[in-house]
């Protein structure tokens, strides 16, 4: 157990971290939901991810992207598994520096027990609700999370059993709600948070769960009609 996973167990215990690092984390898109997506789940205690996105780090995405000046250039996955790594050394990283496409969407995630949904195009966005739905796994998807005020407007809604979806559904990012740290990473932070309280709440109707880590989790979600 290295010093990151030793801080991290005492906050949810050692049993609790094991089985949380057991758990197999997909997400597509590497920009500003997904890149703070990551670094939250991997604050939390998750260690196996598959990241997929084709983009490039630019000069624009360093308002509200986990990516610093001199990774400007690199591949997306690459500047964000670099970072991952900063934060646990020992992390399983499988990274695809490629565009989602019906071929390859269920290849990428089919062994996934989570996918976080964190791409700009509605297209792609139909794509992987379409491959994961119809399964079990957990999926976090997001809509509408540009400019800023009002945070309270950035919900989180359960829709079925396995699918939730974080923002206002309806803002989009233009020239007058430009996409911007606050939000985006209240976004983010929204979307590990479902994943999070997911796991720990599968772990806590086990026989083996603590109460400490018991008072720190609210009841499960209900569907929404």
């Amino acid at each position: 157990m290295n010093i990151t996973e030793q801080g991290i167990a005492r906050h949810i215990g050692p049993e609790t971290l094991v089985r949380l690092q057991q758990v197999r984390i997909g997400l597509a898109g590497a920009g500003g939901l997904g890149s703070n997506c990551a670094q939250a789940l991997v604050r939390s205690g998750f260690k196996r991810f598959v990241l997929v996105d084709f983009d490039r780090v630019e000069p624009s995405n360093l308002n509200r992207q986990f990516f610093f000046p001199d990774q400007v250039g690199l591949p997306k996955v690459v500047a964000l598994g670099a970072n991952l790594l900063r934060i646990n050394p020992d992390l399983e990283l499988k990274l695809h520096e490629t565009a989602i496409t019906l071929d390859n969407v269920h290849p990428f995630f089919a062994g996934c027990d989570a996918m976080l949904e964190c791409v700009d195009d509605p297209a792609v966005k139909k794509l992987l609700a379409e491959a994961m739905l119809p399964t079990a796994t957990l999926f976090v998807a997001a809509s509408g999370i540009a400019g800023c005020g009002n945070t309270d407007r950035i919900r989180t809604r359960r829709l079925r059993s396995n699918f939730f979806l974080v923002g206002d559904e309806q803002t989009t990012a233009c020239s007058d709600t430009p996409p911007l740290a606050p939000l985006v990473t209240l976004a983010a932070a929204k979307q590990a948070d479902v994943v999070l309280h997911h796991f720990l709440h599968q772990h806590e109707q086990g026989a083996h769960a603590g109460a400490p880590l018991r008072k720190c989790i609210d009841r499960p979600w209900t569907v929404e009609p």
